[in-house]
């Protein structure tokens, strides 16, 4: 069974814009995007990271980690908060318009306290050349 999926980025609605349209080149959300896409989250420990075969599919993790990056570099700490967040274009277009509710994201927090410590350590730690 495959995950709960969300509506494609590139989907017209009855307005003439498309998200991808309203998210520039250079935004946060981009890079969070790219970053999480790169993750081996089963490797990282993520709850849920191999979807089951039975029951009611789950949201992937790959997007509730979208989403709890965006929430950190937002500051954003209330799941609540987070939740009505989902309303904003570029989150929207972070987690393809999908609208996990409060308890889904506070217990996503809970589940991956180890999983997101080795994400943080999975992120390079390099300096930028001054040149």
């Amino acid at each position: 069974m495959a995950y709960i999926q969300g509506e494609s980025r590139s989907q017209t609605s009855l307005f003439p814009v498309s998200l991808e349209e309203l998210i520039p080149e250079d935004h946060l959300v981009r890079v969070i995007d790219l970053y999480v896409a790169e993750l081996d989250l089963v490797q990282l420990g993520f709850d849920k990271a191999l979807p089951k075969s039975t029951g009611r599919p789950s949201y992937d993790p790959a997007d509730q980690l979208k989403l709890y990056l965006y929430d950190y570099f937002q500051r954003i700490r209330s799941s609540r908060r987070l939740e009505a967040e989902c309303q904003r274009n570029e989150v929207m277009w972070l987690i393809n318009r999908l609208k996990p509710d409060f308890k889904t994201i506070a217990d996503f927090r809970k589940n991956n306290k180890l999983a997101f410590v080795a994400t943080c350590r999975a992120l390079p730690h390099g300096r930028p050349d001054r040149r």
